[in-house]
């Protein structure tokens, strides 16, 4: 597992823990790997999920640290979304 793996597994997993969703989201982080977060927290896997968010690992850090806005990436076309275009928008409250 990369360290960005197992770093976003640690940032994310308390989120995801408080967010309560019974749905799940696979970050697919271009060159890294990929995580999985649903209700029960975050893990590195690449298991199917009902929302795929795929970016490039610079574009995925600033996200999880909050300087790139999630809304404006996806308008830039800096990461795509293949699946649950509700889950999608519910998904930047759940990870503020």
């Amino acid at each position: 597992m990369s360290d960005m793996i197992a770093k976003a597994v640690e940032e994310l997993d308390t989120k995801a823990k408080a967010s309560g969703m019974s749905e799940t989201v696979k970050f697919n982080i271009e060159g890294e790997g990929a995580v999985v977060i649903d209700g029960t927290g975050a893990r590195a896997s690449d298991e199917e999920a009902d929302l795929t968010v795929t970016a490039d690992a610079e574009t995925f850090q600033g996200i999880l640290d909050g300087s790139i806005d999630s809304t404006s990436a996806f308008m830039m076309g800096k990461i795509t979304i293949d699946g649950d275009m509700g889950l999608a928008m519910k998904l930047g409250t759940i990870l503020g």
